[in-house]
């Protein structure tokens, strides 16, 4: 006792140091019960031995030793007056005594005195069935000693054996409650068998079957412990019928180890079939794969190819979902998604709602429908877009019946389940023809639904009432054949032992030689011990189950009555139809950008014309034409892209969409190289001239046309190159760019995939970039030379200012929209907006603002006019080269001013030298006045006031000559000084 209380488990409390376990108030310690002990918690096993009082509220907890169970109060609390609850109640530890006592085959066991589990003291009272006698005491008792006082009895017949008939006993498992609690029907048809075979003089005269029964809960655990009990105690059993496909699976795995038949009214499971695993298993109930043929057969004819499964995972249901899997592989139909559960379905059909299942094969127990459908109801996985098929085995009010496990109402089931497809072996003959035991099918219904006596729909196990009734029938038949083949071998029934294998052989070849009408239908079983029946198809309609057809899989016939009914008036689809639909460029957005394209090359086309129509006029000669009629035709090539760049699916076929791909690229590559790259070639040229030394101008004056046009072919020839290159190693081709899908605006099961296609290739991102990247550079350096030459004049490309403006408008346009479309990429219409746009606008700025000028001027001024007339008019040459001419002039002062410069230095070194000469003379003779002013008047360099203070005089001589000499240099006609004047100006 003191080993139990230490050894009992201690859970800590966070309030444990608050215990107060040295104070002297609060419940004095009591000791333990005998073979028993007290769980302290929150007390380690060395306080609970020094500990003699515990605080208030304090708990304790009675434990026993195995095989005991404690009796009276488990659990005391501390009272605020210092005792115990329940002191009056003693805790005892008493033995168990085998609950096997509390339950009687055909009667009943009533306990007395027993709280949880008999213990000792307990007595159970034992009472028969009507038309059975107690064989056996009435009462035993639980003894001190975990043993009943008296054996267990047993209830027989209340019936005479005649003389010479001798028993032959059946062990049975009938699940009364479980999954599937089909003993609730089975077990009065099958004594309702019994009864009738017993009754009859021509099968088995000798001998009497007699059942030994235990219910299994359709638990293989439960199973195990009777199955056990049925083989270890008298007497012996010739044949055992158990009724789940899990409690099957058990007994007959065991029963070839004692030599036993095997016969089941109730198991489904595929893998009972397996000869190898269960060599003496039988049964009345056809294979849970006699389903898969006649769903598969469903499926074909409703036209569905994908369905989807939740199964229970039992090996029923698994292998069962095996066999479907394999014989819808061969009928071309596919299960998209498979899910499972062991007991929580809810996770399982979210999955399947997730993932758009809209034909659904269940495969589980009544009791996990239940749930399943609690669920299907939540997640709105019922209605006119989906179809469940069923197993048909349930009882038919199984979806109204009150669950505890689920928390949905019986309208809330009755409105998941409607529509629901079921396929049930045909366990009723539907014909009314008697069978062997002179009973009809109808007939059997009746005397079954008076021994049930409640509503059958209540009942489990109902509609297997049948094949267990012709089990038995089975079981007869084939020990009534056993019987005269022993007999002829010198052996009897009653012989049998778990040793003995020669009967059981026998029983086995008679039972799978069987063939009879029962009330079931056709009794027969094939290679494999299944039976073979037909296949009943029902539709829930209105939650009333209706018959909608048959199928016979051994003649693959169907038969059909033609009033299966759905919720939108026609077989749902299989999944969610997709229709494509591809999202086509807005026709009047084509239309409209088309004809201002179709304008811009009527333009191009006139001002082209003009242009080379013009091209003697020198006017136009210094605009350089070539380059300006290359212009023209890259604009035309530019604007000639924007009709390929509208075409899609709606104007060509798919075949054609590499072709008008290539047409884009080409057009718009070369349509650019064209027109920018002249215009770029006109900026660069005017820059390298006008920004350079002036040493290194003069010898660039010179303006060579073919370093131009090369320039242009250069630019021209790197495109095509690039394009070449692309297009080899990896060329254009159509793609599908796939879109959200979309709910139909009408009340239609489908979904809208909308499409884009697109002109792309396996590197596309890289050849954009090479091919953005050069273009851009282009663009940035165009922008810098326009900005840098704005100030610049020259007469041998007049209208480089037009072409800077150009190139501003084209840059800008550009370097706007490529990213701009990129982004609206996917969508089409703003796609080809702003590129379309671009290119008609950037093609209209560059034509109009090279062209337009130069008509207006030739139109206003009239092109018949004479290059020097114009001149003339204009004082020198044009507006352009006012400014050039300007600069020549003040290069041209600057050289006369260092000449005077020059001059008057000698002018002044003359003076000197006169003056000297002068003096000289007056030293020598005397002076004359008359003399003196004649010498003064002839050289007119001193005058009455002294010498002139400025050496220009226009008469003298000497000036005349300087300006006749620079005259001449400048090859002037005159040394007028007025142009000397002009010069200091």
């Amino acid at each position: 006792m003191l080993l139990l209380l230490l050894s009992a488990v201690l859970i800590p409390d966070p309030g444990s140091g608050a215990l107060g376990l040295n104070s002297t108030t609060g419940c004095e310690i009591i000791h333990p019960p005998r073979d028993g002990g007290i769980r302290y918690r929150g007390l380690t096993p060395d306080q609970v031995q020094t500990v003699r009082f515990l605080p208030f509220d304090y708990e304790i907890e009675y434990v026993c030793r195995p095989d005991r169970e404690i009796v009276g109060p488990k659990v005391r609390k501390c009272l605020p007056n210092g005792t115990w609850t329940e002191m009056g109640h003693a805790s005892r530890c008493l033995r168990t005594c085998p609950k096997i006592h509390l339950s009687l085959e055909n009667g009943q066991a009533v306990p007395r005195g027993m709280e949880r589990v008999p213990v000792e003291g307990t007595w159970v009272e034992y009472h028969c069935n009507p038309g059975f006698r107690l064989v056996g005491s009435a009462r035993s008792n639980c003894t001190k000693v975990g043993r009943w006082s008296f054996p267990k009895p047993i209830c027989e017949l209340r019936r005479p054996i005649s003389t010479g008939r001798r028993a032959v006993h059946i062990g049975a498992l009938f699940p009364m409650s479980g999954g599937w609690p089909g003993g609730q029907a089975c077990l009065p048809a099958v004594r309702m068998a019994l009864e009738d075979v017993n009754r009859r003089r021509d099968i088995l005269p000798d001998h009497e079957l007699r059942l030994i029964h235990h219910d299994s809960k359709c638990d293989p655990g439960q199973a195990t412990k009777y199955l056990y009990e049925l083989l270890y105690n008298d007497p012996i059993k010739i044949i055992l019928m158990p009724g789940c496909s899990s409690v099957s699976t058990l007994v007959a795995e065991a029963a070839r180890m004692w030599n036993l038949i095997v016969l089941s009214y109730g198991s489904s499971s595929p893998a009972l079939s397996n000869r190898q695993r269960f060599p003496t298993f039988f049964r009345t109930h056809p294979s849970a794969t006699l389903h898969n043929p006649t769903r598969v057969q469903l499926f074909k004819k409703w036209g569905w190819t994908k369905i989807a499964t939740i199964q229970q995972t039992t090996e029923v249901f698994t292998s069962t979902l095996d066999d479907l899997d394999q014989r819808v592989k061969e009928a071309g139909i596919e299960i998209t998604f498979r899910q499972s559960f062991f007991s929580d379905p809810a996770a399982p059909v979210r999955s399947l709602k997730r993932q758009d299942a809209r034909i659904i094969v269940g495969l589980f127990y009544e009791t996990e429908a239940r749930k399943v459908f609690c669920e299907v109801y939540k997640e709105k996985l019922y209605g006119k877009r989906y179809v469940w098929f069923l197993i048909g085995w349930y009882a038919d009010n199984w979806f109204r019946i009150k669950d505890p496990a689920i928390n949905c109402t019986e309208a809330e089931m009755a409105e998941a389940v409607e529509g629901h497809v079921t396929t049930e072996i045909v366990m009723l003959n539907p014909e009314n023809t008697r069978s062997i035991s002179n009973m009809t099918s109808q007939e059997f219904i009746e005397k079954l639904q008076k021994r049930l006596g409640k509503n059958p729909e209540e009942t489990g196990g109902f509609q297997e009432a049948p094949l267990a009734y012709d089990a038995i029938w089975a079981l007869a038949l084939a020990l009534n054949k056993t019987s005269a083949e022993l007999v002829k071998k010198g052996l009897r029934l009653e012989d049998f032992n778990y040793n003995n294998k020669n009967i059981t052989d026998e029983i086995y070849r008679a039972l799978n030689s069987s063939a009879f009408e029962g009330v079931s239908g056709h009794v027969v079983f094939d290679a494999s011990g299944s039976r073979m029946a037909w296949t009943l198809i029902e539709q829930l309609q209105g939650g009333v189950y209706k018959k909608i057809g048959y199928y016979d899989s051994t003649k693959d016939n169907l038969s059909w009555y033609n009033n299966d009914k759905w919720i939108g008036d026609a077989p749902p689809a299989d999944y969610t139809k997709v229709i494509t639909t591809f999202r086509f460029l807005s026709q009047k957005l084509f239309i409209s950008v088309s004809v201002l394209a179709s304008l811009g090359i009527l333009l191009a086309i006139i001002c082209l014309a003009f242009n080379i129509y013009n091209g003697h006029v020198r006017y136009i000669q210094n605009s350089q034409p070539y380059l300006n009629n290359m212009t023209a035709v890259g604009c035309t090539l530019a604007l000639a892209a924007v009709f390929p760049l509208g075409l899609d699916g709606y104007h060509i076929r798919a075949g054609l969409f590499p072709f008008v791909c290539q047409a884009r690229l080409w057009l718009l590559g070369l349509g650019f190289s064209l027109a920018y790259g002249s215009m770029f070639t006109k900026i660069w040229w005017v820059h390298t001239v006008f920004t350079k030394k002036e040493e290194k101008k003069e010898k660039r004056k010179t303006l060579e046309p073919w370093k131009l046009y090369a320039t242009v072919g250069l630019l021209v020839g790197l495109d095509v190159v690039m394009l070449a290159i692309w297009q080899i190693i990896d060329p254009l081709h159509r793609t599908i760019e796939e879109f959200t899908k979309e709910e139909p605006k009408t009340d239609i099961d489908v979904s809208i995939l909308p499409q884009l296609e697109h002109c792309s290739s396996t590197k596309m991102n890289t050849w954009l970039g090479i091919f953005y990247g050069f273009k851009g550079l282009l663009l940035l350096l165009g922008i810098f030379l326009a900005y840098e030459t704005k100030s610049v004049s020259t007469e041998k490309i007049n209208d480089h200012r037009a072409v800077g403006m150009a190139i501003y408008n084209v840059a800008v346009l550009c370097l706007i929209t490529a990213p701009v479309t990129m982004i609206l990429n996917s969508q089409q219409d703003a796609a080809f907006a702003f590129a379309s746009l671009a290119v008609v606008f950037s093609s209209y700025i560059t034509l109009v603002v090279l062209f337009v000028p130069k008509m207006r001027r030739l139109i206003t001024r009239g092109e018949w006019q004479s290059e020097q007339q114009d001149t003339m008019k204009t004082g020198s040459s044009t507006n352009n080269n006012e400014e050039e001419k300007s600069r020549l002039l003040e290069k041209e002062n600057r050289e006369l001013e260092k000449i005077i410069a020059e001059k008057e230095e000698r002018v002044s070194e003359l003076r000197q030298q006169l003056q000297d000469r002068q003096q000289l003379r007056s030293r020598r003779r005397p002076s004359n006045p008359s003399s003196r002013d004649g010498c003064a008047a002839d050289n007119h360099f001193t005058n009455a006031a002294g010498p002139m203070p400025t050496l220009y005089q226009p008469s003298l001589p000497l000036v005349r000559c300087l300006v006749s000499e620079q005259a001449d240099k400048l090859g002037r006609s005159n040394c007028d000084g007025s142009r000397v004047h002009l010069l200091y100006k």
